[in-house]
């Protein structure tokens, strides 16, 4: 057991009579240990795009309930009357009415 540790560390494995099966196996797990490395990196890199959208859908939804509440605030009689009041408008007193227009045929 202590002399098969040592020529493992020793590396006699390699260079032994059956070293290209050896060579072809670590050439084999070393070609997937790189593809499992790479897909790590992309499953990294994927969860960091999706953290940024987030972010974003955030950011514009805050925007977009801020930008409603001042739509509906700009749309209030309120509001309204105080602009025009500025320009020299003022309210009606009489209601509207119906004009009625009857054709001559």
């Amino acid at each position: 057991m202590k002399k098969g540790l040592l020529d493992i560390l020793k590396g006699k494995f390699l260079v032994s009579g059956d070293a290209p099966k050896n060579w072809l196996f670590l050439l084999f797990a070393s070609f997937l240990a790189a593809i499992m490395i790479s897909s790590g990196h992309q499953a990294d890199r994927k969860v960091h795009e999706i953290s940024r959208l987030n972010e974003e859908v955030r950011s514009l939804r805050s925007e977009f309930v801020a930008n409603r509440r001042m739509l509906q605030e700009l749309k209030m009689e309120s509001f309204l009357k105080e602009e025009v009041a500025s320009r020299g408008l003022k309210q009606s007193l009489n209601p509207p009415q119906k004009i009625i227009v009857k054709s001559n045929k």
